[in-house]
């Protein structure tokens, strides 16, 4: 068996194409989708993330505005800046990129959720979060839906289907757990440093969420099991997944390659997130 490679790229597009047409109904409406980003420091990943944020969503006609500030800024004045776009009307999404230069990190979470919920498009405010655990309206987050986006894409039938999660984070784990569970799958989430193994073996469908590279490889995996990989590990200024994608290849039927698989899903589900944003402060649904 040698697994269908998942090309996340052409998904992607064709999610892309549909914004745009609601982004041009939007704009006629006097209405542009804007996006604010934050970069704080000078990282080059992170830069690299908020161009490629910041390009797809001018793909789609949106507006997108970074602002860059030095490493050395204040919590203050992050948080000033933070207020300021809140009640910027013109303003419908507001993402900060993470991670904050070191003498921020503790103060991560109180960064995120100084962002109003209406505008939290990452999907990280603790409203957000509640309202998709119990099911109300809300955005979800752009990884977890993107790999849930992906599976619908190949027409997987979630219905009794076992779905094991490694990895348990806000952003992946633990809400993906949750939408996979109301699709009907049997999931079980699995820290990624205790032995995932004898679940791994067992599941129908596989997200990886483990933060090493490699660290999947084909003997873990059940012959026919589809595997989502998010990892994004760099080795060698290579970005490299969590499951050895030969070896797994020749074990599951579908699986997705990194680069290339997740990560353009994963963009546009922010700007999916900006669009929805956009209609709501309109009044369009």
């Amino acid at each position: 068996m040698t697994a269908v490679r998942i090309a996340g790229k052409e998904m992607a597009a064709q999610v892309r194409e549909q914004l745009s047409r609601e982004v041009e109904e939007l704009k006629s409406k006097g209405v542009t989708p804007s996006m604010a980003l934050i970069l704080v420091g000078d990282a080059e990943d992170s830069a690299l993330y908020v161009r490629s944020k910041a390009k797809a969503c001018e793909g789609v006609g949106a507006f997108a505005e970074t602002h860059h500030l030095g490493a050395d800024t204040t919590l203050e004045q992050l948080l000033d800046l933070i207020d300021r776009l809140n009640k910027d009307d013109k303003v419908h999404g507001i993402l900060v990129q993470l991670p904050l230069p070191e003498h921020l990190h503790e103060y991560e979470k109180r960064v995120m959720d100084a962002i109003l919920p209406e505008k939290d498009i990452d999907a990280f405010h603790p409203v957000n979060i509640g309202n998709m655990v119990i099911g109300d309206d809300c955005y979800l987050g752009v990884t977890a839906n993107a790999c849930v986006k992906i599976l619908e894409n190949i027409g997987v039938d979630f219905k009794g289907k076992h779905a094991v999660v490694v990895g348990w984070s806000i952003e992946i784990g633990k809400p993906v757990t949750m939408m996979l569970f109301e699709k009907g799958c049997a999931v079980t989430l699995v820290h990624p440093d205790e032995d995932f193994v004898p679940y791994t073996k067992q599941a129908d469908i596989i997200i990886t969420e483990v933060g090493r590279p490699r660290a999947i490889t084909g003997e873990m995996i059940k012959p026919g099991a589809i595997v989502i990989d998010t990892g994004a590990n760099w080795v060698e200024g290579k970005s490299v997944g969590d499951v050895d994608y030969d070896s797994a290849a020749e074990v599951a039927s579908y699986i997705t390659p990194v680069p290339g698989g997740v990560g353009p899903m994963r963009i546009i589900m922010l700007i999916y997130n900006l669009v929805e944003a956009a209609k709501r402060k309109a009044g369009v649904r």
